[in-house]
């Protein structure tokens, strides 16, 4: 039997192999590949299964930033949908680069989870209260910076691994029914604190270690933190039966005002020419028909954080690309007062 996807029944439904949903092997990855794959199973009908892919950036322990952090946790999944095993692939947003690679489509992005950042800290210690010259670990330059600019005196540690290995780099915490390949072979309760997206822990069921959700106010999100991306191979370019028969129910699972505020994010970044490891915080938000997009940028040591916002009405036609101009707005508006510097 031939092992190109056109070569299959016409009818998709009928078939008895499920749709596939690519995704990288990490506990974190496989819980929100599994909510799309559930969601859009309960929409279209289909059954659906999980097809896990090894990328870079789970194999190098090299930290991010330094590695060129965007798209470092894409392209091999990415993949599986170029060679066909798999019709549907899932993203953390913020990890995606901004320019779309040609032959592939976000089909949808689902409504988003918490945006903030979230410090995991001993002795349930909030950044206020952690004691001067304390530990705190992340992965992100953005969080570092940010960090610095609220706590100067703050040691701020570079860390790597998933949400479990993390949370077990802070002082006294044992993670709940994390096994041995959930741990790393290094460091273990040495740091005061870690910061992690908010957005994860919920999805992992690890609230319980959250001693404060920090305000976007004090520490924008990176953007696109807290979204999905539902990516296929362009139906257009690269017809299959089985992709098209997910259409509608991508479209229904599509979220109209997380599409908005992402895009307006994203569109900042791009104009900015940053990826997802640039010490940039944006976050969108739609109210009332109005979009108002905030961004921050800072040095990497907080000396000096550059700000700047904007809000428009959003149009019934062609609201996609007024969020993208709003995005390229605010960016201009943060290159003005300096921010080009840290690019």
């Amino acid at each position: 039997m031939s092992t190109e996807p056109q070569s299959e029944s016409a009818d998709p439904s009928q078939s008895p192999r499920p749709f596939r949903v690519a995704t990288r092997g990490s506990a974190l990855a496989k819980t929100q590949s599994g909510l799309v794959l559930d969601e859009l199973s309960r929409i279209s009908g289909q059954p659906g299964e999980l097809s896990l892919v090894k990328t870079e950036g789970d194999v190098v322990t090299t930290p991010l930033a330094q590695i060129g952090g965007t798209g470092v946790f894409v392209s091999a999944v990415r993949q599986a949908l170029a060679d066909g095993r798999a019709e549907v692939a899932v993203h953390s947003l913020k990890d995606l680069p901004t320019v779309q690679e040609p032959g592939f489509r976000i089909a949808a992005v689902p409504a988003r989870e918490d945006v903030r950042d979230a410090l995991c800290a001993r002795d349930g210690l909030t950044l206020e209260s952690l004691p001067e010259g304390a530990s705190v670990g992340t992965g992100s330059p953005r969080r570092a910076a940010q960090l610095l600019a609220l706590r100067p005196d703050l040691r701020v540690e570079p860390i790597r691994g998933n949400v479990d290995t993390r949370l077990s780099r802070v002082k006294g915490v044992t993670v709940r029914d994390a096994g041995n390949a959930h741990m790393s072979a290094g460091k273990s309760g040495d740091l005061d604190a870690v910061v992690l997206a908010a957005a994860g822990l919920r999805r992992l069921g690890r609230e319980e270690y959250i001693t404060e959700l920090i305000d976007p106010q004090l520490m924008l999100p990176a953007p696109g933190q807290g979204a999905l991306a539902v990516e296929i191979r362009d139906p257009q370019e690269h017809p299959d039966a089985r992709t098209e028969a997910l259409l509608p129910a991508l479209a229904e699972y599509d979220d109209e005002p997380t599409r908005l505020a992402v895009t307006a994010e994203r569109s900042l970044l791009a104009v900015l020419e940053a990826g997802c490891s640039a010490p940039i915080g944006a976050l969108a938000e739609l109210e009332d028909g109005q979009l108002t997009l905030n961004a921050r940028a800072a040095r990497p040591d907080g000396t000096e954080v550059f700000a700047a916002g904007a809000t428009l009405s959003v149009p019934e036609e062609d609201a996609v690309e007024a969020a993208r101009e709003l995005g390229a707005v605010v960016a201009e508006s943060l290159l003005e007062r300096g921010a080009g510097d840290l690019l």
